[in-house]
């Protein structure tokens, strides 16, 4: 009953904070109205009293949301500010098209995941890759593979449409520029737990008697689903709420895009039914994914008899790290001596050369300059928003009864909203992208903490730990914690190309880098028009960022439990003598 109040409360929290958007930027919203529905005509004093009249803006807010959720408890959300059609059928309307087109990017992101751990389940864990193309194309921005599929593949190729919604046949390639980053980041995920599955007593006891090979990866499986569930409702709700830039490029009438739009627009009513839709989605999809979680691991979550996924393990090879940190360094070194900012109107958009090696952009500067200046300000910031998600998540992990509905509720917020609503309360600033960008960016890191301290806490060696007296903070401090950070770190150094296209992506709305700085994300923002005639400008700052991804995943593979012998670790080994109860 308590999380029920909680979740209802954030609901009701973020509805009202969205309803207070223009009074809490200090913006006329009559104004914006205005604009909105005739750019050309003056915002003359009559005029804009004429609109608050009619719309009851000179009650105030507090007016205006007990109206909506009057409304609403009717079966009416209202009516458009801009446009004045009824607000639920358009919303439900945008809420089926980003239905289908999410159910499809999950089918595109379940293929992605099941080739990056496709070799770890043929191998039963003994050989995995090294992660080098996942990392590539969980670095890729869905903006920029959204675009190249549109160019190569729908309009040079002409295999499929790549504008408009009208059919099954258009839902492919947005899907797939959807599906594929997200596909990558999941399939890291769980190909960091498998070996962990493998190890288990079941698995070489099942080998021995003869049973498949197949079968025992499915069971493999099955064992490490429980513990990315919680992430894979959160990659759901995203795909239907923070696919704006794709659903912008293919011209899809999406959820997403239609809370933008009314959000920038100032349209009400129309951005609190859809933030109140994202929010009930958020809900059923994480209460599917708890209740597909239990189903999967079934009783032994409950009587505490599962064996721990996350065993000490030496540390992964550090030769690709360094060569991929040396090659990253090699070209911010190469940069910095030139100037990013130096106008060259006659060598506008020169693909590489030796005077330029990574081309020149629209404007005739130099892309390897700005790409070395920019190194900067993008890896710092970058870095330090990982550092702060991870803290806040692993924190409010802890507390899953706390955090649970928090994230489902930071979960639905789609970036750009959730940087609307940073800056109404913060202000602008040089700040403000960083705050936006952390407070949504630990909610998978919370989620995935929370999901994997529930398996643990259920495994044999714990349960054997407690019945030695050992107290919580004893076993927080020498298992769950051990156990726990290694693979949620990795997953926040998977994260971290994300986290530097999501501050870019502020930039679009003022809330971010502007022009003429040369940060990463920007850079592919402002040459993104060209990416058809002059590739290479898209091309030098995706490829940077993607070697960015290389080395943040195999930089990851370092961090692992260490071996040590503890009270927790000898408790530990009479569990790997035996083999525990398979889920059922």
């Amino acid at each position: 009953m308590r999380q029920v109040l909680w979740r209802a409360a954030l609901a009701a929290g973020l509805v009202c904070g969205v309803g207070l958007l223009p009074w809490l930027t200090r913006t006329d919203p009559a104004l914006t109205v205005l604009k909105a529905r005739s750019a050309e005509r003056d915002p003359s004093p009559e005029a804009l009293a004429a609109i608050r009249a009619q719309l009851g803006l000179d009650r105030g807010p507090a007016h205006l949301l007990g109206q909506w959720l009057g409304g609403l408890v009717r079966g009416d959300a209202g009516r458009s500010w801009i446009s004045g059609s009824e607000v639920l059928p358009d919303v439900l309307r945008a809420l089926g098209a980003s239905l289908l087109l999410m159910a499809v990017a999950l089918v595109a992101a379940a293929g992605t995941a099941a080739l990056v751990c496709a070799r770890t389940l043929r191998t039963a864990g003994r050989v995995r890759r090294g992660g080098t193309g996942s990392a590539l194309l969980a670095a890729l921005p869905e903006f920029l593979v959204a675009s190249v599929l549109a160019t190569v593949v729908g309009v040079q190729l002409g295999w499929l449409p790549a504008l408009g919604w009208y059919g099954p046949r258009w839902t492919v390639l947005p899907a797939l520029a959807l599906g594929l980053p997200a596909g990558a980041v999941l399939g890291r995920l769980l190909d960091d737990l498998l070996p962990g599955a493998f190890a288990e007593p079941w698995a070489p006891a099942a080998a021995a008697r003869g049973i498949p090979r197949r079968r025992i990866a499915r069971q493999a499986l099955r064992r490490c689903l429980p513990a990315l569930l919680p992430n894979l409702g959160l990659f759901a709700v995203g795909l239907t709420g923070g696919a704006v830039a794709v659903e912008q490029i293919f011209d899809i009438p999406g959820l997403g895009r239609t809370t933008l739009q009314a959000a920038l627009a100032q349209d009400l009513p129309v951005l609190q039914a859809g933030t109140l839709a994202l929010v009930l989605l958020a809900a059923l999809t994480t209460g599917v994914a708890r209740l597909a979680a239990r189903l999967l691991t079934g009783p032994a979550l409950r009587d505490g008899a599962l064996p721990t996924l996350h065993r000490p393990a030496p540390p992964a090879r550090g030769v690709l790290p360094l060569a991929y940190g040396a090659l990253l360094l090699g070209v911010v070194a190469l940069g910095l001596p030139r100037d990013p900012l130096a106008l060259h109107p006659g060598e506008r958009l020169r693909p590489p050369s030796w005077a330029h090696p990574f081309g020149t952009d629209a404007l005739g500067r130099d892309l390897l300059a700005r790409i070395g200046h920019g190194a900067l300000d993008t890896l710092l910031l970058a870095l330090g928003i990982s550092a702060a998600a991870l803290v806040l998540g692993v924190l409010l992990g802890l507390a899953p009864r706390l955090s649970g509905p928090l994230v489902d509720t930071v979960n639905a917020v789609p970036p750009v909203l959730a940087a609307l609503l940073v800056t109404a309360v913060a202000g602008r600033g040089a700040a403000t992208p960083a705050l936006a960008v952390t407070a949504v960016a630990w909610a998978p890191l919370a989620a995935h903490t929370s999901a994997l301290l529930q398996q643990e806490r259920a495994t044999l060696h714990l349960t054997a730990t407690r019945a030695l007296g050992a107290g919580r903070r004893h076993i927080l401090r020498r298992a769950l914690l051990p156990a726990v950070l290694p693979p949620v770190v990795r997953h926040a150094l998977l994260r971290l190309p994300g986290i530097a296209l999501a501050l870019a992506s502020l930039g679009f709305l003022g809330l971010g880098a502007q022009p003429p700085s040369p940060e990463w994300g920007l850079l592919l923002a402002e040459n993104q028009p060209y990416a058809e005639r002059a590739p290479w400008a898209v091309l030098a700052p995706a490829a940077v960022l993607a070697l960015l991804g290389a080395l943040a995943v195999t930089a990851a593979g370092g961090v692992r439990r260490p071996r040590r012998r503890t009270p927790t670790a000898v408790a530990e080994e009479p569990s790997r003598t035996r083999e525990p109860a398979v889920t059922r």
